[in-house]
């Protein structure tokens, strides 16, 4: 109690409002609502015995798939044009309605799909570093060759049926887009404004804090920093960045950056599958500085980071759910990001698969 007799502020127990200045917005605390109890939807478990090669799965090496091609036989990265492309290259022009309340513009671009492994039943944790840095590496080469041409190349990795994924195969998709899509251009914008008043990249100021500050940290390497940031909206959202230099894009890492990149990607994955002893679920991508035509211009206010977003609360079944108040009136989240990032930080960085297999079961990369 304070002197005149009011509560003292605890964030773990009184509802507070924090601001997201990458998305100008502020994100309702509440992490009181975790003593209620849940008797609302259970998710059905993720499918813990998939096999390595599915003759009948289309992003296996050498099957089908639906467009009558056939896979190559693969042993690494395998990259392919979407059988059923959201983007294509030549829609027509839909003209305009010449009225502010019926406004549509073209829409081009091309979507790919990345396998990350051949095998079916790995995920990025799961994979040894070496093979997520070729991950990296394909990620590079794509916003690469694409951002030659287009000015949004959005990377993004859809994990678990929890999150609409239709595959189990180990995979992420590539859209590219003759328009800069509207989280990224709010992106833009917030960085621009923190950049014009402050001199220095929002992200990079907000990676130097967090390092000194420690209690969102999750895990850390040489070059990299992922941390729930104060902001989160999802329960256990976290914010992957570049801790020493300013970075604008995939590309433009070193060697060494990618190395550790590969490292810290594998750990936090790893905590997020021992959270619950259960594959993740999450949405995941790539942002960083606009390409195509914004590869002329100064995009110093840009740094790049990825995001994750899984859905996860309160166990491998119970999820949280973004509806009423969330789509209504404003984000709401149900424990502080303090505590997620506690909570995450404490847990083992070898996975809870590998130690079930000690004692002579055969693990993942086994027979390789």
């Amino acid at each position: 109690m304070s002197s005149k007799g009011q509560l003292s502020f605890d964030p773990k127990e009184h509802q507070h409002l924090r601001y997201n200045p990458l998305r100008d917005c502020w994100v309702l605390v509440s992490a009181h609502r975790m003593k209620r109890p849940w008797a609302g939807q259970i998710e059905k478990p993720p499918e813990q015995h998939i096999p390595r090669h599915d003759s009948s799965n289309p992003l296996c090496p050498g099957n089908t798939r639906a467009n009558g091609e056939v896979n190559p036989d693969y042993d690494s990265t395998f990259v392919f044009d979407n059988d059923f492309p959201a983007l294509q290259p030549d829609a027509p022009d839909p003209g305009s309605d010449h009225h502010p309340l019926f406004q549509s513009r073209a829409a081009r671009g091309v979507c790919k799909v990345m396998c990350f492994h051949p095998w079916s039943d790995v995920t990025l944790p799961l994979m040894k570093q070496e093979e997520v840095v070729k991950v990296i590496e394909k990620w590079a080469e794509l916003m690469e060759e694409l951002g030659s041409t287009y000015p949004w190349v959005q990377i993004f990795e859809n994990k678990g049926a929890m999150m609409g994924c239709s595959n189990p195969h180990p995979h992420c998709q590539v859209w590219a887009s003759n328009f800069l899509p509207n989280e990224p251009a709010l992106s833009d914008r917030c960085q621009r404004s923190y950049y014009q008043k402050h001199g220095e990249a929002l992200l990079l100021q907000y990676a130097k804090q967090e390092a000194e500050r420690k209690e969102r940290v999750v895990v850390q390497g040489c070059d990299w920093l992922a941390v729930v940031p104060y902001w989160a909206t999802w329960p256990y959202q976290t914010l992957l960045l570049p801790r020493r230099r300013h970075i604008l894009r995939l590309n433009d890492l070193t060697a060494e950056e990618r190395e550790d990149l590969a490292d810290v990607m594998k750990r936090l994955l790893t905590k997020y599958d021992n959270l619950f002893e259960v594959s993740f679920s999450y949405s995941m991508g790539w942002h960083g500085a606009p390409t195509g035509p914004h590869l002329k211009e100064d995009n110093s206010h840009w740094q790049l980071h990825a995001h994750y977003y899984p859905p996860l609360l309160r166990s491998a079944t119970v999820k949280k759910f973004m509806v009423g108040y969330e789509m209504l009136a404003q984000e709401q989240r149900d424990l502080t990001p303090e505590q997620a990032a506690e909570k995450l930080r404490n847990l083992p960085e070898e996975h809870y698969k590998t130690r079930e297999n000690q004692g002579g079961g055969e693990t993942e990369q086994d027979g390789r």
